[in-house]
């Protein structure tokens, strides 16, 4: 009879336990979901009824959690915004731009090339007109061999026409543009000596670094100079700086305008120029035959050529008379470059 009862008591007692368990985890629910609601819920009015008005010790406890939520919302949206605002830009590989063709087209300073990639990755150029001299500067078009000139230009012109543009479009159909823009940036990149040499000589030690600093990273992370990564990454655009560009500094008239046969445009003082560059060219030394030389000359002007198909073909539709564009354009060019106008 004991043994039952104590049985009997044992249940019971643990019935109780197990009802009082029970209850408080149910409350410590409700208490959670209680606040859940209140934490989505909008404040109440302040025109509530007085049946509805809390006792103040809620009141409080509701406070305190619309305050808490209030306040992880605002570090939600926060961390949202600078979430947003720190992602990462993509890294484009190369940027599209055609590339100057100061050493390679009879066309040379017509008009200054610039471009910006379209959505299909292909290159848009856009004419813009030779940047204008300042209003103090008067530029003299020295042209005493101008029926010479003239008839050499049109050589060129024809030869241009017929022969290097027929080239320059069948090596743009079978090379893609991002392959072209490579080989454009080695060309670049090999031709660092002169650029380094004339910057010395014109004093210009910030070109200088910046020049050796391009030459460095485009070697190395840029992969011999295929991609220009000093520019992209890290905001160093390529310096202007012949030997031509010296001499003008340095005090040296420009002479006549002249024009050669399948050459760009010269003065006088920039062909003495153009030819000192040469000599200080490495690899004038490293290939002597005349015929590597050729072949690496014909296929960076071929290169440079289809790059700016589109430019050259804009200036030849809507200009006039192009011996004198190019002439005064030419001649600005020069001028501005000289004087550190770009």
């Amino acid at each position: 009879m004991r043994v039952r009862w104590s049985v009997r008591s044992a249940g019971l007692l643990f019935g109780i336990l197990a009802l009082a368990l029970g209850g408080c985890g149910t409350s410590g629910v409700g208490s959670r979901m209680h606040a859940s609601l209140l934490e989505n819920q909008p404040a109440a009015p302040a025109t509530s009824s007085l049946t509805s008005r809390p006792g103040p010790e809620s009141a409080s406890r509701n406070g305190e959690v619309i305050r808490s939520a209030a306040v992880s919302a605002e570090s939600r949206t926060d961390a949202g915004t600078s979430n947003s605002d720190a992602a990462p830009k993509a890294f484009v590989p190369v940027a599209f731009e055609p590339l100057p063709a100061e050493r390679s087209s009879y066309l040379l300073a017509a008009a200054e090339p610039s471009a910006s990639p379209s959505q299909s990755g292909t290159i848009v150029a856009q004419r813009r007109g030779p940047p204008e001299p300042p209003p103090d500067v008067q530029i003299e078009e020295y042209d005493p061999w101008e029926p010479y000139n003239e008839k050499m230009f049109k050589f060129n012109q024809n030869f241009d026409r017929y022969v290097l543009k027929p080239v320059a479009k069948g090596y743009n159909f079978v090379m893609p543009d991002l392959f072209q823009q490579m080989i454009g940036n080695g060309f670049d990149n090999i031709n660092v000596v002169p650029k380094l040499a004339n910057n010395l000589l014109q004093w210009n030690l910030k070109g200088f670094g910046v020049e050796l600093g391009r030459f460095l990273i485009n070697s190395t992370l840029g992969i011999g100079g295929l991609f220009d990564i000093a520019k992209q990454e890290f905001g160093l655009d390529k310096t202007f700086a012949d030997f031509g560009q010296t001499l003008g500094r340095w005090g040296l008239k420009p002479g006549p305008y002249v024009i050669v046969p399948f050459m760009p445009p010269f003065t006088v003082r920039d062909g003495i120029g153009y030819g000192v560059d040469i000599a200080m060219d490495p690899l004038t030394y490293v290939l002597p035959f005349i015929w590597d030389r050729l072949g690496m000359r014909l296929g960076q002007i071929v290169n440079d050529r289809s790059l700016n198909l589109e430019l050259f073909q804009g200036i030849e539709e809507t200009t006039l008379d192009l011996y004198t564009a190019v002439r005064n354009g030419y001649l600005q060019r020069r001028e501005n470059l000289i004087r550190g106008i770009k």
